[in-house]
């Protein structure tokens, strides 16, 4: 069963290098249906729902490490079994020399048009191309769908995002 991010709530996590959860908010324990104390010290793949293409993850963690910014769609599990959708914004944290110490994300609701006309169609491509070729195969489907909007996938989900 699917469960609707509140427009007027952000979901808030913050983690460190490794992605071990470090700081969950209200709403994202409400919306996972979990303790602090069920996610605190875990990784954040703990909500990664199975439905998700690796290669958007792997995109992710390419451009967060490199203290760039990140939007994306993505698919989260819950507790009780249940999944809901957002557009997350990872932002990587710093020290005052520059070196990341953790990664900051603020997620919100998504817009649907988007989610159910586009992301959720490609997204089942990627995982089928990932079935069949690896994450190279999905890697190879996702840049030909960028090339032919000529832009990154950050870039494209934000306009998405703007629909």
């Amino acid at each position: 069963m699917e469960k609707f991010v509140d427009p007027n709530f952000f979901i808030v996590t913050k983690t460190n290098t490794k992605g071990v959860i470090t700081y969950a908010n209200k709403y994202f324990l409400d919306i996972v249906a979990c303790s602090e104390r069920e996610v605190l010290h875990k990784p954040h793949n703990i909500v990664r729902h199975p439905d998700m293409p690796r290669i958007i993850f792997k995109l992710l963690w390419d451009t967060i490490s490199k203290q760039q910014e990140m939007f994306a769609y993505v698919k989260n599990k819950t507790f009780d079994e249940c999944f809901y959708w957002v557009f997350a914004d990872v932002t990587a944290s710093v020290d005052e020399q520059g070196n990341t110490i953790g990664y900051y994300s603020v997620r919100r609701t998504p817009n649907r048009k988007a989610l159910d006309e586009i992301i959720i169609p490609l997204y089942a491509r990627l995982r089928e191309a990932e079935k069949g070729g690896g994450m190279d195969a999905s890697r190879r489907l996702l840049e030909e769908t960028l090339a032919a909007r000529n832009c990154s996938y950050d870039k494209w989900v934000n306009q998405l995002q703007r629909l």
